[in-house]
């Protein structure tokens, strides 16, 4: 006996709110994910050089020493990455980064306000802590002319 104004129950899922709130997530991590890569602000100088291969950067993520406007120093590697560093530090962590793996890239990013005594004094730290190689992070030119 069927009654009369009942009716089936549907076993469809209705993903119309999953897809909103996917949407939602996708826009934060859209807004988050440059912030998050951003680092110490730094103002490179430009310069024609050209890029670095990325089949190298691929398996050692490089250690990067950055020098702020005021001459204080920051290391990607260990601790907070935004707290200003004594050198004593950047040569203890180094040495220990490359004791680990000998081939990690090494880099200094210095803001063009710099004392060019500053990013040398800087290298000697790299070196004292077993740098073979540093290299320069810089912005590229768009032009032959630097503004």
């Amino acid at each position: 006996m069927k009654r009369s104004g009942q009716r089936r129950f549907m076993g469809e899922i209705n993903v119309v709110p999953y897809i909103d709130v996917m949407l939602v997530l996708l826009i934060i991590f859209m807004v988050t994910a440059p912030l998050l890569t951003q680092g110490i602000k730094v103002e490179l100088p430009r310069a024609g050089a050209e890029a670095l291969d990325p089949e190298m950067l691929k398996d050692n993520e490089p250690l990067v020493l950055s020098i702020d406007s005021e001459g204080k120093l920051y290391l990607n590697i260990g601790g907070d990455e935004e707290k200003a560093i004594d050198e004593t530090t950047v040569i203890t962590r180094t040495a220990a980064v490359i004791r680990r793996n000998s081939g990690t890239p090494v880099l200094i990013k210095a803001d063009r306000v710099v004392p060019y005594g500053r990013v040398v004094t800087a290298m000697v730290l790299l070196q004292q802590a077993g740098a073979d190689k540093v290299g320069f992070i810089t912005d590229q030119l768009d032009s032959l002319r630097e503004p």
